[in-house]
């Protein structure tokens, strides 16, 4: 795991089927586990991060 926030396989597996299902659409940029790991690594750590996480939307 590259950071302390980021999910375990076994948390990801308990959580992926609470998840809402993509429609059929284009292809996503990042996959649902990586922008759940950038919104914990913001909840734990409360800080502005340079990171490759999906830039927020304003």
């Amino acid at each position: 795991m590259p950071y302390t926030s980021s999910l375990s396989d076994r948390e990801w597996e308990i959580i992926e089927p609470l998840l809402p299902k993509k429609k059929r659409t284009r292809p996503a940029k990042w996959s649902k586990r990586e922008i759940l790991d950038g919104v914990l690594y913001q909840l734990k750590n409360g800080c502005n991060c340079n990171r490759s996480f999906p830039p927020s939307q304003k």
